[in-house]
């Protein structure tokens, strides 16, 4: 989810077509109602947000310091015209990136993503067993060819392999992939989109890479090799003689 903050609405508008059309969700909100969002927002919907834009307003290195007391999602300040003074005060107040527009979506997403790396050394890919990731639009590979998805599985598919190790509530897929106010989707929809994403990841690599726990929510995980399993049997089997050695031992020693 990308969070837009511009008062125009002409502009947010036609900034939210655009990144629908590559597949993102944007939510557009004016200064004052991001900042009641911001102060109340949970763990859970900070989570999602990939990107803050901020458009031209002079509430804007106000909102940029908002925004770095609570998040440290990259915040990337969008403008109309651009002077020294103005760029140098917006980077004392946070802001990661100043951009001049007109400016494409792919460029700001680049743009995003090279903040990403540098902040948290995220590489433009990430490997889980068969599965090779990619955050930068392209269709994931399975043992090295590419695993054509629609729009929203991919998208599920990358905030899964981004949060690799951790579990992911369904609320916070949903926010990610929807944003925190669409209220014309209900959030049950995540479920047949991760249920769908299963199954064909199942059929293509004959396991459930997608480890799902009930309230606890959706986990990418690695399939164990047989080697690792027949190995972990050995260390049990092992032990399990060992025991029985000892209790031989004390048996012979006290007869």
């Amino acid at each position: 989810m990308i969070i837009f903050v511009e008062d125009r609405i002409e502009v947010g508008s036609a900034f939210k077509a655009q990144f629908e059309r590559e597949g993102f969700a944007l939510v557009h909100l004016c200064h004052l109602d991001f900042e009641v969002w911001l102060t109340g927002a949970t763990k859970s919907e900070l989570m999602s947000v990939e990107c803050f834009l901020l458009g031209d307003s002079s509430e804007r290195a106000a909102t940029a310091k908002m925004i770095r007391g609570r998040s440290r999602a990259p915040a990337i300040a969008l403008s109309d015209h651009c002077t020294l003074e103005k760029t140098l005060d917006l980077f004392a107040c946070g802001v990661d990136d100043v951009v001049r527009k007109p400016v494409h979506v792919r460029e700001v997403l680049a743009r995003a993503r090279a903040i990403q790396r540098r902040s948290e050394m995220r590489s433009e890919s990430t490997v889980s067993g068969q599965i090779r990731v990619y955050f930068d639009g392209r269709d994931p590979e399975v043992d090295g060819s590419i695993f054509p998805l629609p729009r929203r599985e991919r998208r599920i598919l990358e905030f899964l392999a981004s949060h690799r190790g951790r579990r992911v509530t369904k609320a916070q897929i949903f926010h990610s992939i929807y944003g925190v106010f669409d209220e014309d989707v209900e959030e049950n929809v995540v479920e047949s989109h991760v249920s769908k994403l299963r199954k064909k990841l199942k059929q293509r690599m004959g396991y459930d890479p997608i480890d799902s726990k009930r309230y606890l929510g959706y986990c990418l995980v690695e399939r164990r090799s047989a080697h690792d399993g027949e190995a972990a049997r050995n260390i049990v089997s092992s032990v399990a003689n060992h025991r029985s050695f000892d209790a031989g031992d004390v048996r012979f020693g006290v007869a």
